[in-house]
C-alpha cells in the first residue's frame, strides 16, 4: 500500500515527526496550508519530506501571529513573507499602543480607586483620536486665553503645543487623562482665566503689578532654600526675604496674583502639560508658593 512506502507519511506519522497534534495537521490540511501529496488506497492522506519542512514553516509563521489565510498566500506565492511581515508589524504596533493605553487606564484606576463611571470616562478620554484631543485643548485655550489684552501672549499660548505622542508612554497617557479632566472643568477654566487676566499687560500699559512673580523660577529657588533653612513664613527673616525679592513693589498686587495662581492650580497644570509632552518639568513649587503667600499676608498685617 502507498501508506506503507517509507518515503510517504501518514498524518499520524507526520504528527509524530513534527510534534504537532493530528487535529492541528488535519485542520491545516483542510485549509490548504499543508495539503497531502497523495492518498492511500483507503483514502488516507499521505505526506512526504517536503511536507515536514512545510509544516515547520507554517508553525513558524503561526507563532509569529500570521493567520492561516496569510500563511496560505505566502505558501502559494501570492505574496512574500516580507510583505506579510511588514503588515503584521504595523498591526502589532497598533496593538501595542492600545495595550499601553489599557495599562495606563487600569493603573490610574487602581491608583485612584475609581468608580465604574470614572473608569469609563478615563477610558474614553485615553482613547480619543488626535483630532478629538486637539478639539478639547483648542476649546480650553480659546476660553482661557482668547481675547487677552496682549496679542503676543495670546498667540503664544494658543500655538503652544499640548499633544500626546503617537506612541505615548503609560506615564504620558496617565498625565493626559488627568489633564483632559482638568481642562474640561469649567471651574478650573474660570480660575485660570482670572489668573491670566491679572498677569496680562493691558494695551498701552506696562506689565500688571505683581505679574512677573509666578513663573520666576529664581524666586521659587530662593524660597526653597529659605524653607530648607527652617525659616517661618510669619517671622522677621521672611520679611527680609520679601524685601530682597520684591523691593518696593506693590506686594498686595503680588499677593493677588500669587493667590489667584494657587487657587487656579496653575502649577499642577504646568506639570501635567510637561508630562503629556514627555518633558522633564521643574520640581513642584506649590509648597514654596504657598509659603510665599503666607509671608506676604503676614507682612501686610504687620
Amino acid at each position: 500500500m502507498d501508506d506503507e512506502r517509507p518515503e510517504l507519511l501518514t498524518i499520524g506519522r507526520l504528527a509524530h515527526r513534527t510534534g504537532l497534534s493530528v487535529r492541528t495537521l488535519r485542520f491545516w490540511s483542510d485549509e490548504g496550508a499543508v495539503p497531502p501529496v497523495a492518498r492511500s488506497a483507503g483514502g488516507y492522506r499521505l505526506y512526504d519530506a517536503e511536507s515536514v519542512a512545510r509544516v515547520e514553516l507554517v508553525r513558524t509563521l503561526r507563532e509569529l501571529g500570521l493567520g492561516l489565510d496569510d500563511v496560505c498566500r505566502v505558501l502559494s506565492g501570492r505574496t512574500t513573507v516580507a510583505e506579510v511581515a511588514d503588515a503584521h508589524v504595523a498591526a502589532l504596533d497598533a496593538q501595542i499602543r492600545s495595550l499601553k493605553v489599557s495599562r495606563a487606564v487600569l493603573s490610574t484606576v487602581a491608583k485612584r480607586g475609581s468608580t465604574v463611571e470614572e473608569t469609563a470616562l478615563m477610558n474614553r478620554l485615553a482613547r480619543l483620536s488626535a483630532a478629538e484631543r486637539k478639539q478639547i485643548i483648542d476649546e480650553f485655550k480659546e476660553e482661557v486665553f482668547g481675547g487677552l489684552g496682549d496679542p503676543r501672549l495670546r498667540d503664544r499660548m494658543r500655538t503652544f503645543s499640548i499633544e500626546l505622542a503617537d506612541d505615548p508612554t503609560p506615564e504620558q497617557v496617565d498625565a493626559w487623562i488627568e489633564l483632559a479632566e482638568l481642562v474640561r472643568d469649567p471651574g478650573f477654566r474660570a480660575r485660570l482665566r482670572t489668573w491670566m487676566e491679572l498677569n496680562t499687560p493691558v494695551p498701552g500699559q506696562g506689565l500688571p503689578r505683581g505679574a512677573s512673580i509666578w513663573w520666576a523660577r529664581q524666586i521659587v529657588q530662593t524660597v526653597a532654600e529659605v524653607r530648607k533653612g527652617g525659616v517661618a513664613a510669619e517671622g522677621p527673616t521672611a520679611a527680609e526675604v520679601l524685601s530682597e525679592l520684591f523691593g518696593d513693589a506693590d506686594r498686595a498686587a503680588v499677593l493677588r496674583s500669587l493667590e489667584a495662581g494657587i487657587e487656579a492650580g496653575a502649577e499642577k497644570y504646568r506639570r501635567l502639560v510637561a508630562r503629556v509632552r514627555g518633558q522633564e518639568s521643574s520640581p513642584d513649587a506649590t509648597e514654596e508658593l504657598e509659603w510665599l503667600a503666607r509671608a506676604l499676608r503676614a507682612a501686610g498685617q504687620a
